[in-house]
């Protein structure tokens, strides 16, 4: 699978100086964590469910989680799992192409129960999405997934932490969790893929709802937990793991979405307009804004619970040109002994030693999505992804 690998090769070529690179469920962690992209959430009791994943597939999702959490009632587990095991089964007997899936489970217990269950279907798991995680509950949770791998023996199964507990944002504790949380994440690095973010549970424990013109750096309480997050778990040191942007709650119950504003052309001023426009009919402007602040706060991907949040994500993920070739200039394998210079666009300045650990996160982003030709900006990147 690829990024914008359900457009045609034609158009790719036209908007991209350097394609997404092809990945799958067994290429390194790495290449994953940053591949997931906008990871698309739905509730396990849906009844067509591996056709509603194999229809997401064909419009450019690349990771989903099947949730037997908060999404569903308490009285709904057991039917919800039973559902997915029937899902899977039909999911396995096909041969087209699938995102990454993964579980959101409730308890650790439920993930061997789960895999053997699965049998040989257990294959198109890539693994599991852990609610509540903090140090206490972590630990069992993390060695329930090695363990189903180890006995079930269907493929590599990755781990994905939720931050969201109390403990993480009330500031008497928030330290002590942080550092509990990174001991255990780091005990079991080979098997985290990425830690994700509870931004609703944030604001629920203090009754708080942000509108859609307000991102989540906009909610103080919130925009603090993540930074403290990206300062212990995500550094560029080596140490840090991939911390992927909160859920935007809003969308329209009939998404046709903006597709009539993308008859005109992109490359026009007007064009550009009433996309802006129709993007902030839909609700949209603020997830937008949102995406970039994720980016700007060392957040990579995003949770999403509508398909029509999937290609702003990834069209606002794509390396620019001018990114691209600062990127590359400053790791030129001369520039080793640092220094500044002016960049290729001739509009900023470039440090080498500083904006090392920048260029290298850039280059990453730059294989999973790609990078843009000169001239290609947002707007014809989300074109490109909706006319499909």
């Amino acid at each position: 699978m690829r990024h914008f690998g359900h457009i045609s090769p034609t158009v790719r070529k036209d908007l991209f100086h350097q394609e997404p690179a092809e990945f799958t469920g067994a290429s390194p962690a790495r290449v994953l964590a940053a591949a997931l992209g906008a990871t698309l959430y739905s509730p396990a009791t849906r009844p067509q469910l591996a056709r509603d994943i194999r229809k997401q597939a064909g419009r450019g999702v690349v990771s989903m989680v099947l949730c037997l959490e908060d999404s569903i009632s308490d009285g709904e587990v057991a039917a919800a799992e039973e559902n997915l095991i029937r899902q899977f089964a039909e999911l396995d007997a096909d041969t087209a192409e699938l995102p990454l899936l993964f579980i959101r489970v409730r308890t650790p217990e439920q993930i061997p129960d789960l895999v053997r269950r699965l049998g040989g279907s257990a294959r198109r798991l890539a693994g599991f999405v852990l609610p509540k995680f903090n140090e206490s509950s972590g630990t069992p949770f993390l060695d329930a997934v090695a363990q189903a791998e180890a006995a079930y023996g269907q493929g590599r199964l990755y781990a994905m932490p939720v931050l969201e507990t109390p403990d993480l944002l009330h500031l008497e504790t928030r330290v002590e969790t942080l550092a509990g949380i990174s001991r255990t994440v780091n005990d079991h690095r080979d098997r985290v893929l990425a830690l994700r973010l509870g931004v609703t549970d944030f604001c629920s424990a203090y009754g708080l709802r942000r509108t859609p013109d307000m991102t989540a750096y906009d909610v103080q309480i919130v925009a603090g937990v993540i930074a403290d997050v990206v300062n212990v778990l995500s550094r560029a040191d080596g140490t840090g793991f991939t911390v992927t942007g909160p859920v935007w709650e809003y969308f329209r119950s009939q998404q046709r979405l903006f597709k009539p504003q993308l008859r005109r052309s992109p490359f026009l001023a007007e064009g550009v307009e009433e996309l802006r426009t129709a993007l902030i009919e839909h609700d949209l402007d603020g997830l937008l804004r949102e995406i970039e602040l994720d980016r700007a706060n060392g957040l990579l991907g995003k949770t999403c619970i509508h398909p029509a949040h999937v290609t702003p994500v990834h069209a606002l993920s794509v390396v620019s040109h001018e990114e691209f070739s600062d990127a590359q200039d400053i790791l030129r394998p001369e520039r080793g002994g640092g220094g500044v210079m002016r960049s290729v666009y001739t509009n900023k300045m470039n440090e080498v030693k500083p904006h090392r650990a920048w260029a290298e996160r850039t280059m990453q982003r730059a294989e999973a999505f790609g990078v843009a030709k000169e001239e290609v900006g947002f707007v014809d990147l989300l074109t490109a992804g909706l006319q499909v």
